[in-house]
């Protein structure tokens, strides 16, 4: 019998997630990363390996915020800053966490602020 960690379970969700979902610089992979200080989000081009647009809860707009305020504020910015980079659209990538709370709070600001999922 194998006892399985938290983090064993959601490196193999990510990974089956990341199976699934690729992003081109026409539609790039919005991508999640939840801890329990404060998320960070990037939009990469995986043909390319490069980060378009990234945003992350130290920056002094984030930092003071409380956590569902933050992850919302978090994607208004990336999306704001997506614009600026010229993309219109992305692919979604939960990072294995469960869609809901702060990673839905993230995705409704992003698509509050015209970034189309």
């Amino acid at each position: 019998m194998s006892v399985k960690t938290k983090q064993a379970s959601r490196l193999r969700r990510r990974r089956r997630v990341r199976a699934k979902v690729r992003g081109s610089a026409e539609r790039p992979r919005l991508s999640v990363f939840r801890s329990n200080r404060g998320m960070v989000a990037q939009l990469i081009d995986d043909d390319a390996g490069h980060t378009l647009a990234a945003v992350s809860w130290t920056e002094s707009e984030l930092r003071e915020l409380a956590r569902m305020e933050q992850a919302s504020k978090a994607g208004e910015v990336l999306a704001r800053r997506a614009k600026e980079a010229g993309v219109g659209s992305c692919v979604f990538d939960r990072g294995g966490y469960r869609f809901h709370g702060r990673v839905k709070a993230l995705a409704d600001g992003a698509r509050g602020a015209g970034l189309q999922f």
